[in-house]
């Protein structure tokens, strides 16, 4: 029976939030033996990693880690608690793929799950086979009769086409024919068309520390972008797209760092506080921001510190501001 429902009009689809699975879980080889249904558990967990951000749930090595229990697996795949359980085994370590990794607390306290990060180095390209030796040259050992065919058989790694008569089924694919210029055979493998294997991105020779913090601050962008409508705020403010990227990776980098304390407004404030607070921001605090830093007409010292503090401040001061442009309006109009 199909459903009878409405289309999408103008910008509602930006309303909208979606469960994402990694594209990569299914191009890359590594992860082909990986379920359907372990992805999308991935997918859900790799979610819920935003509310861990927000919660603050980091360990003393500044690692990510989610509670996703069993029940809620059960419940948002409508799945057996048996079939969950193997589901769960398949992306956990030593014996899974190794996606995430289950920690259990005991007395009581729900297991920690670190969701792993699924971003790998590119496999090195595999070295192209030894180009076959070419099969001796005729003499006048094997005159032209039946024994020639023979000869062809036993000094040719691939069957001639000419012979299909006397191969079975189970044969390899035949040669082409033979002409005078025969490049039609080219291997997929063939190094003088390919260029060489590229040198390993610079992120696979970070050292875990390093690894573990990109990861952390590619979960921090994330988030920031998702409470921003960051797609939508360059749509309709296409020129500041240098401006927003810059507010974005201020924001990341002052939720990742490992100080206790941070200077805003020429005071030292508590990271936690000021983390909580940006990551409140949405995309009508970046605008307004945006729109108090291109009036301001004073010289600025220290950009950085200013950008700051304005963004910090945004959630408490931008109904003043927009109330006192609308008195402002409002008296311009009263008078004659």
């Amino acid at each position: 029976m199909s459903l009878e429902l409405d289309y999408f009009y103008g910008n509602e689809a930006e309303q909208y939030s979606f469960y994402r699975i990694p594209k990569t879980l299914f191009t890359d080889r590594r992860f082909k033996g990986v379920s359907m249904e372990a992805k999308v558990l991935y997918g859900l967990m790799l979610d819920r990693m935003g509310l861990s951000v927000r919660n603050g749930w980091l360990d003393k090595d500044g690692k990510v880690y989610i509670y996703f229990t069993l029940e809620d697996a059960v419940e948002m795949l409508d799945s057996g608690k048996d079939k969950v359980i193997r589901l769960f085994k398949e992306l956990d370590k030593p014996n899974g793929i190794g996606l995430i990794e289950r920690r259990k607390q005991g007395q009581g306290k729900p297991t920690r799950i670190y969701v792993m990060n699924f971003t790998l180095p590119p496999e090195p390209e595999q070295l192209s086979p030894a180009t076959p030796l070419a099969p001796p040259a005729q003499t006048s050992e094997f005159p032209k009769s039946g024994l020639r065919g023979e000869a062809e058989v036993l000094t040719s790694e691939k069957p001639k086409s000419r012979l299909r008569q006397q191969r079975g089924q189970d044969f390899a694919k035949p040669d082409t024919n033979k002409t005078d210029m025969n490049d039609t055979e080219l291997s997929d493998t063939e190094s003088s068309i390919y260029p060489p294997a590229p040198l390993l991105p610079s992120h696979s020779r970070r050292t875990r520390p390093q690894r573990d913090r990109m990861g952390q601050m590619d979960a921090y962008r994330e988030l920031i972008c998702e409470n921003i409508s960051y797609d939508l705020l360059l749509q309709e403010n296409p020129y500041e797209r240098d401006l927003i990227d810059c507010y974005v990776e201020l924001m990341v980098e002052t939720c990742c760092t490992g100080r206790e304390t941070i200077r805003v407004n020429q005071e030292d404030v508590p990271a936690d506080v000021v983390r909580s607070r940006l990551l409140k921001l949405d995309k009508m605090h970046i605008e307004y921001v945006m729109e108090c830093l291109r009036n301001n007409t004073t010289q600025v010292g220290n950009i950085r510190a200013y950008t700051l503090s304005a963004l910090y401040n945004a959630p408490v001061t931008i109904g003043q501001y927009y109330a006192s442009q609308v008195a402002h309006d409002m008296a311009q109009e009263v008078m004659p």
